[in-house]
């Protein structure tokens, strides 16, 4: 099972860079998008169909604002749109997809970079996530959540953890929650397989010259429960795929 997660920051965006190219290049069995910014009847289904992708979106109600979808080669068993978290289904942050024991959650994190309300809002959003977690692992055990976190853990995390101290994505309160979350029994996949520094998945847009340096954040993560460790084979990130101010990450596991 190789799974690609990807922040695409506006899927129409991202094919007009040459998304579905890279597709063409089978990154994946199954690609998981954040940030659509679009509606399914957006796109042109015919790109996806012809690669031989099963295509699930789950999309905002506010026209061009947030969404993920999937797009399998495989088949899942079943898939759940949202996760019953009102506030959170509303602007389209989860979608999940069974594959046999296996249940696999493509969530988009709130931002709260745009002023105290929506950072109110992001820790009221992972607080009832973390409880919708517990819930669901005692029923399913192995489960596998990617996408945008919004959120650099560690000071390795980011380019300069000093002068970002104070910035959302990267606050004491994000990152406790973060810690949390790994120790009650999730694994950073990407880490058990590179220890290395300067490893990032987000560069801001504001100077080009960020993304040419690597002045990045590790936002981006595909990590699973601990039921899943013996199947982990490899774990990477994409820099150098370029349709988004993100960049895919990457996870493969043992069927």
């Amino acid at each position: 099972m190789r799974i690609i997660s990807y922040n695409v920051n506006g899927i129409r965006a991202a094919i007009k860079k040459g998304f579905i190219d890279w597709l063409k290049t089978d990154p994946a069995d199954i690609v998981c998008v954040q940030e659509t910014k679009a509606v399914q009847d957006d796109v042109d289904a015919k790109l996806f169909d012809a690669l031989g992708y099963h295509q699930y979106w789950f999309s905002a109600q506010k026209k061009g604002y947030s969404g993920v979808a999937v797009f399998s080669k495989v088949k899942p068993d079943n898939v759940v749109f949202g996760n019953g978290m009102k506030a959170g289904d509303d602007e389209g942050r989860v979608i999940q997809l069974d594959f046999k024991d296996i249940r696999l959650i493509n969530a988009y994190f709130p931002s709260g970079t745009s002023g105290d309300e929506r950072q109110g809002f992001k820790y009221e959003w992972l607080k009832e996530l973390d409880k919708w977690l517990q819930k669901l692992k005692k029923k399913n055990p192995q489960l596998i959540l990617c996408g945008d976190y919004n959120i650099a853990h560690e000071a390795i995390d980011i380019h300069d953890p000093k002068g970002n101290k104070n910035t959302s994505g990267f606050l004491p309160e994000e990152r406790a929650w973060m810690t949390k979350f790994f120790e009650s029994g999730w694994i950073d996949t990407f880490r058990v397989f590179h220890a290395e520094p300067h490893r990032y998945s987000w560069w801001s847009q504001r100077f080009p010259s960020v993304r040419l340096n690597n002045k990045g954040w590790r936002i981006d993560y595909i990590n699973t429960t601990e039921a899943l460790r013996s199947q982990l084979i490899d774990a990477e990130i994409y820099p150098d795929v370029k349709h988004s101010d993100h960049c895919p990450v990457y996870l493969e596991l043992k069927n």
